[in-house]
């Protein structure tokens, strides 16, 4: 990758990673849809037994397989881990439904709304306090949401559930330090009986029944599942958190692409004006973050200019 590591700085370096997260993040429909007709609880299967073969190797090869191995001998972050890994497999098979049942604009909305989702964990389960921005934008999102439930007669559950799962998945995280792709080792190994289990099941849940193309994308689900989180990770060490979070919104932009071009789903009128009340609800956050980033680095920056 020759433009990655042509960068001159480590925060373009850090931007590039970013980027190239999510925006494998943001095309992985057009990866998944190619596992059709597979069911999406057999390609969850295939996703979670398929990870653990690769993230071991990266583990190895970065020299940090003993040390994800002894995360093992500690039984909160195991019983933690399993708590998340329910959660992560939940997000999986709603995304994975949401792609093969036409749902693909609902589900890129849903990952829009995961920032102020995560707002309103940090406000009900960790007590956190929530500024007037914060709050302007929550109120978006719920009119957005009712707006949706008056005009289908119904609640856009994808778009709920995708982001509340995911927000729990990251909320549980905290509570044990551990690195993301030990995280995902983790994770999978937990998840490797059931799914070797199910596999079996299934009779190999469409391995060696829809051809070549639809065995190799199941072969490859564990690497589509490792390499953005891994390029996220290290991305998230050469950037701030406030620059992480402008390129975050690729991911759902892409998406919604997908979903309205290559797809061809349908936009209502009810959509575009739920995704602009969400959009400008993250607008509003976003604008409020730089704000305090700007300020918090003038306050670090004034003593150093007043040292003599």
């Amino acid at each position: 990758m020759p433009l990655l590591w042509g960068a001159s700085s480590p925060q373009q370096r850090g931007t590039l990673l970013g980027v190239t997260a999510y925006l494998i993040w943001g095309f992985a429909a057009l990866y998944w849809v190619r596992a059709e007709p597979v069911p999406p609880e057999d390609v969850l299967a295939h996703r979670a037994f398929w990870s653990l073969p690769f993230v071991c190797l990266v583990l190895l090869f970065s020299g940090r397989l003993r040390g994800a191995l002894l995360l093992l001998k500690q039984p909160r972050t195991v019983a933690v881990m399993a708590l998340a890994a329910g959660f992560g497999a939940v997000n999986w098979l709603i995304f994975l439904w949401a792609i093969s049942n036409d749902q693909a604009t609902e589900a890129s909305l849903g990952y829009f709304l995961l920032p102020l989702v995560n707002v309103l964990i940090g406000l009900t389960l960790f007590g956190e306090t929530v500024g007037t921005a914060q709050k302007i934008a929550i109120g978006c999102a719920l009119v957005a949401v009712l707006l949706q439930l008056v005009y289908y007669g119904g609640l856009p559950w994808v778009a709920l559930a995708l982001p509340l799962s995911f927000g729990l998945y990251g909320a549980i995280r905290k509570k044990v330090t551990v690195e993301s792709l030990e995280g995902l080792f983790i994770e999978t190994l937990l998840m490797s009986p059931f799914s070797l289990a199910w596999l079996i099941y299934r009779d190999g849940a469409g391995l060696g029944q829809y051809g070549l193309e639809v065995d190799l994308v199941l072969l490859g689900a564990g690497a589509i599942t490792a390499i953005p989180l891994i390029t996220y990770v290290a991305a998230s060490r050469l950037l701030p958190l406030t620059a992480l979070g402008l390129v975050f919104y690729i991911g759902p932009t892409a998406q919604l692409l997908v979903a309205v071009l290559v797809f061809a789903e349908p936009f209502s009128l009810a959509q575009l004006l739920a995704f602009t009340l969400v959009w400008t609800g993250l607008m509003i956050v976003t604008v409020d973050n730089l704000r305090q980033a700007r300020k918090q680095r003038r306050l670090i920056e004034r003593p150093a200019l007043e040292t003599p």
